[in-house]
């Protein structure tokens, strides 16, 4: 469909105006139908009144004129119908040219972006970067080890200070340690023993019990 200078309109101006002049057509269609629908609403009651005066000939001929009437109800309802149908088919002709035009942008802007992309900066990129990330973690590897390595000097450190602080004290950590008494410590009295360095030495209850004995049988 052109216009008067002979150029083609574009896809959707047609559309639109088909669309205009469809539902323009289904109005009048509609109106049309109404006015028919009221001529036989009238013609019904006509066709009574003439019954009831017995008027059997004009009775026919409102009869048949009611007949048309409602036959051209029903193609006029119909014709709505088709009209319908065809607007339908118009929406759905602009519904797959503009998803045909969305495509044809999104494979423009693809297209764009294709040549805008470097591919061989890309592999260059990837390649760097996996080599650095490759020194990355021997970096980390070593300052692992590393640190290892410093933790166990520390510990040997601090082993060699704890021992020259018990050989200091004179404690031997190596000696195995006593087992403690069965019952409990006795309380420091005058006749406790004291050790060779002045510090005074655990005895059993049953000890000192012996000793006191002792004393009180030598006093006897």
């Amino acid at each position: 469909m052109g216009n008067v200078f002979g150029k083609e309109k574009p896809l959707k101006e047609q559309l639109r105006e088909n669309k205009r002049m469809i539902t323009r057509a289904i109005r009048e269609l509609d109106r049309e139908t109404r006015s028919l629908e009221r001529e036989e609403k009238r013609l019904t009651i006509e066709i009574k009144k003439m019954a009831r005066e017995n008027q059997m000939k004009a009775v026919k001929i409102m009869a048949r004129d009611l007949v048309r009437t409602r036959q051209y109800v029903t193609k006029f309802i119909e014709m709505r119908s088709q009209l319908q149908g065809c607007a339908l088919k118009l929406q759905t002709v602009k519904s797959h040219a503009a998803m045909a035009d969305a495509m044809a942008s999104t494979a423009l802007a693809m297209k764009k972006m294709n040549k805008a992309v470097d591919v061989p900066s890309i592999n260059k990129m990837m390649a760097e970067f996996e080599r650095e990330n490759m020194k990355s973690e021997m970096m980390q590897e070593m300052m692992g080890d590393a640190m290892d390595d410093v933790m166990e000097n520390d510990e040997e450190e601090e082993d060699r200070i704890v021992g020259q602080v018990l050989d200091e004290i004179g404690i031997d950590m190596s000696g195995e340690i006593p087992n403690a008494p069965e019952i409990g410590l006795a309380t420091p009295t005058s006749n406790t023993p004291l050790a060779e360095g002045g510090g005074k030495v655990a005895m059993g209850v049953g000890d000192i019990g012996g000793s006191g004995g002792g004393t009180n049988d030598s006093g006897g």
